[in-house]
């Protein structure tokens, strides 16, 4: 390797350890080129994380990301939230989801139980 690691401190340290895991993306696990790839996605990650925060999605916007995904209807969502009214009302931010529909749409979609549970963009409005 002609670089040593280094922390990522500036943008132009990022930039830089981008480029490098483009040229390293494929490298096999457990060769020096597979290690230096994690290193160095494990330093990305810790600069995206304190200079490029993300915050969770908005839980209906996700619950519509989900259905595009898998392909889902309105009408296929209607037994997690009981009924065709309820999961138009909700889908259109004007009921909030329940710790049960949080529940099922966490076992039944997968989606993560901390982006349901926050405030959605129905309940700021509030």
């Amino acid at each position: 390797m002609v670089t040593d690691l280094k922390p990522i401190r500036t943008e132009a340290d990022y930039d830089a350890a981008l480029g490098e895991v483009e040229r390293l993306w494929g490298g096999r696990s457990g060769t020096p080129e597979g290690d230096r790839l994690d290193v160095l996605a494990t330093l990305l990650e810790a600069y995206e994380a304190k200079h490029h925060p993300m915050d969770p999605p908005d839980p209906i916007e996700a619950i519509k990301f989900r259905m595009e995904q898998q392909g889902l209807t309105r009408k296929d969502l209607e037994p997690i939230f009981g009924t065709r009214n309820r999961t138009s009302e909700i889908l259109n931010r004007k009921r909030g989801l329940s710790i049960e529909m949080i529940r099922n749409l966490h076992a039944k979609l997968g989606i993560s139980a901390d982006v349901l549970i926050r405030p959605s963009l129905h309940d700021k409005a509030a």
